[in-house]
């Protein structure tokens, strides 16, 4: 994004006096070891998602807002932070951003101590955007700010309040992962909201773990609000439009560490400040930060599956950086010098790096490579993210990790699920890394990189001796490394490899006496990495209890006792769980209402002509208005397209032209919904013909759905993978041939792809001494699949899934 078309184009919706500048403040540090050991020599801002710093990342969400003066407020490694905005696009001239680094005393431990911090340097003239400095975001909040001032100008509540804070928050739903940004299930909260006047009302955090099934909520609430909205499935954004007097509420409340667990709360709970905080619930658009690895996962697919647009890898990407978009979100670098096996495989949701490297017949799916990267012949990255200069040797396995730069992988080495491998790493060869391993190299293979990092911190105190310390970083740095070197495991050192210069961090544990936040419990923490589903752990979601054990559980006196309010509390405990053959009857209704409202919005749809983009805004809004997951929408417009095929006598050549002049009108539809998932659209295609007439129709609507472009080859071969899609654990079981015959038409339809790729190898090597070919580029596959395929007895064993798949895939 150019910064002068950012700036200006949230301008004029953003301020309502024209001279008055709109501020914000980042709080650049984390807080936390979330990401230890790759935030050891840099902070978590710095590190990069898409191939691009966080804090570029948070530069382009404020500009595309409209703010015009940016406060990064740093401690922690506050020498780099400085130099990434000295050499940011926004420091240039006329990029129409005041970026000014902040840096804290070496006391700021907590965000409240950042918060006072700000009050102490006098910075704040007016309202501000509060965020942190991992935020990845799209949303234009001219709105909120709006509202936000006009609130507080007219004194809005029976306390007069001044509407000292606006938090910004998107609705969850946790069967869709692209449908809205990544929850996190460690780090949630009830909210109680006035309906009429979105004044938050109450507020409590919740972890995952220990579960926590019952939040209390104030009685005097229910009694003084006649209407309330009591929301456990809000995602915090972390966008807050504060007043001028929030930091000084900070000074004045030194016990106020935390934004929302201590600051939301206090001011909450609290008779005296005469303070009020709105909740704005957003239904369009994206923001979500990088509070952890998983989210880091997640929220990197987010970007590659383009719901950050227009900030996506091929336009607007906050490095600067040029990437074509190809098929299936795969992104390659435009200056050509990616380097690309004719033999290797490039999956669904990636992205690679200028020159980088990927050898023969190695396989690269839904990761993101930095530049110069390299992938050995045969290796195999999945799930994975390769920071810049990063080598994976040949025959190695990458799952879902994360390998800082200039990591050395070495042949044969096997990186398991939720490994966190710091800068400058060497690993293997032959070695296997147990599932969520840390490493970082040993203190003196750093040396000179030490020396380098002092001389740097020295000329930058030397330049800005008025701006405050930057704290003690590199002496906590030591000892902490020095204390992980002293406790290493010779055993386990000697499986990393005869050529590692690895230490390994012990998993963190806890004393039985030790006071600790829940929070940051490592049980708790559990479900926030990436790789890890924690599934032996006893989760307080609904998902994760059978209806047997809610059941037995509703039937407990004990439980009875919550339903209740008890006379002599002054607070009414809700269950954040209810049985769930009561939670079964609710969804079921709201499951029927939708669908009947979603049938009556595509009849009218079809009847009346209406676009492709028309009726998906209406299938949208009616999907937020019910919060039902994505893949209902999707089974209701299959079936819709599908239904509505005339069965052609004699089929042949008029049966094809039917299904293709259906497809292309209405196909696009399928995507425009909310998310790309073509996998389960050929799932979802199953499922209905296999229950319906349409089952002989089944490869050539598959046919049609390749040739539009909605899905691809890679996906019908990860479809024809799953097990079920043989029909295996199918209910009833009567359905279970139809299943098996159309995973047969399947079969024979990768025979095909399989044909025609040695087809046109053989024509090559024939015709060009076996020039290369781009991967990313499908293969053309006839067009006509047989109509009598669903019936035909030929099975295939299929292949092994090459796209986008979370399962492990045996080596």
């Amino acid at each position: 994004m150019s910064p002068n078309t950012a700036s200006s184009a949230g301008k004029d919706k953003l301020i309502v006096d024209e001279e008055e500048v709109l501020q914000a403040v980042i709080l650049a540090d984390s807080f936390n070891k979330r990401f230890k050991p790759l935030t050891t020599h840099k902070p978590r801002c710095l590190l990069p998602i898409c191939n691009a710093p966080l804090l570029d990342w948070t530069f382009e969400s404020l500009a595309l807002a409209g703010v015009q003066e940016i406060f990064v407020i740093c401690r922690s490694h506050a020498e780099l932070v400085k130099t990434a905005i000295k050499n940011s696009k926004w420091s240039k001239p006329g990029a129409g951003l005041k970026i000014v680094p902040i840096v804290t005393a070496k006391e700021t431990f907590t965000p409240g101590d950042a918060m006072r911090d700000i009050y102490t340097h006098g910075i704040i003239t007016s309202d501000f955007v509060l965020v942190t400095g991992d935020l990845v975001s799209n949303i234009h909040i001219g709105d909120v700010v709006r509202e936000h001032k006009e609130r507080r100008e007219n004194g809005q509540g029976r306390h007069n309040d001044d509407g000292s804070q606006t938090e910004w928050r998107k609705p969850s739903d946790a069967s869709s992962l692209h449908s809205f940004p990544a929850s996190s299930r460690g780090d949630s909260a009830v909210f109680v909201i006035d309906p009429e006047t979105s004044k938050c009302l109450h507020y409590e955090a919740v972890t995952g773990y220990p579960p926590k099934k019952y939040a209390s909520i104030p009685r005097e609430i229910l009694n003084e609000h006649p209407e309330v909205e009591i929301r456990n499935d809000l995602i915090d954004c972390s966008i807050d439009i504060c007043s001028v007097e929030v930091p000084s509420l900070f000074q004045d409340n030194f016990d106020y560490g935390d934004v929302r667990r201590d600051f939301v709360h206090g001011v909450l709970t609290s008779d005296l400040l005469m303070k009020s905080i709105y909740c704005y619930i957003a239904k369009e658009g994206y923001a979500a930060r990088v509070r952890d690895t998983r989210s880091y996962d997640s929220i990197s697919k987010d970007i590659l599956s383009r719901w950050t647009f227009p900030l996506v890898p091929d336009d607007n990407h906050p490095g600067g950086h040029s990437y074509e978009h190809l098929r299936g979100n795969k992104y390659i670098a435009k200056d050509n010098s990616v380097i690309l096996s004719r033999t290797c495989k490039i999956g669904n949701n990636t992205l690679i790096g200028s020159k980088s490297q990927i050898a023969d017949n190695a396989q690269v799916i839904a990761s993101v490579l930095g530049q110069r990267c390299v992938v050995g012949a045969g290796s195999i990255v999945r799930n994975s993210y390769l920071f810049d200069g990063a080598v994976v040797g040949p025959n190695c396995v990458v799952e879902h990790s994360i390998i800082g730069s200039g990591v050395h992988i070495k042949e044969r080495t096997r990186v398991e699920r939720g490994c966190l491998i710091a800068d400058g790493v060497v690993v293997g060869p032959q070695a296997k890394l147990a599932p969520f391993s840390r490493l970082s190299k040993r203190r003196q293979d750093s040396d000179e990189e030490d020396e380098e990092f002092e001389d740097a911190e020295e000329q930058l105190e030397e330049e800005d001796d008025d701006e405050g310390e930057d704290g003690d970083d590199e002496d906590e740095v030591d000892s902490e490394l020095e204390d992980v070197e002293a406790n290493q495991d010779p055993e386990a050192l000697a499986k990393l490899g005869p050529g590692t210069n690895a230490i390994i961090w012990p998993p963190p544990t806890v004393d039985e006496d030790e006071d600790i936040d829940e929070l940051e419990h490592p049980d708790n923490q559990r479900l926030m990495r990436i790789g890890d589903n924690a599934s032996d752990l006893v989760l307080s979601d609904a998902g994760s209890i059978t209806s047997s054990e809610s059941e037995s559980e509703s039937d407990d006196d004990d439980d009875d006792e919550f339903y209740g309010s008890n006379p002599a509390s002054s607070t009414t405990s809700l269950p954040l769980s209810t049985p769930s053959n009561l939670v079964a009857q609710a969804d079921s209704a709201v499951i029927s209402e939708f669908q009947q409202e979603v049938k009556q919005s595509l009849d009218r749809a079809f009847a009346e002509g209406h676009s492709v983009d028309n009726a998906a805004v209406e299938l949208k809004t009616l999907r937020m208005a019910s919060n039902v997951s994505l893949r209902l929408v999707r089974e209701a417009v299959i079936a819709a397209i599908v239904s509505r095929i005339k069965i052609m006598a004699g089929g042949g050549i008029p049966q094809r032209q039917e299904i293709a002049s259906m497809i292309a009108r209405w196909g696009g539809l399928i995507d425009k919904i909310g998310g790309v998932d073509p996998v389960e659209t050929v799932e979802v295609l199953q499922e209905y013909c296999a229950s319906s007439d349409r089952l002989p129709l089944f490869g050539q609507i598959l046919a049609a759905l390749y040739q539009d472009d909605i899905v691809d080859e890679d996906d019908i071969r990860a479809w024809h993978g799953n097990s079920k899609s043989q029909g295996q654990g199918v209910k009833p079981t009567s359905l279970q041939d139809n299943y098996n015959k159309c995973w047969i038409t399947g079969a024979h339809m990768i025979k095909q792809f399989d044909e025609q790729d040695s087809d046109e190898e053989s024509e090559e090597e024939s015709e060009d001494g076996g020039e290369s070919r781009d991967p990313a580029v499908k293969n053309p596959v006839t067009k006509e699949f047989p109509s009598e395929s669903a019936d035909s007895s030929e099975e295939d064993s299929g292949e092994e899934d090459e796209g986008d798949t979370d399962e492990d895939d045996s080596e």
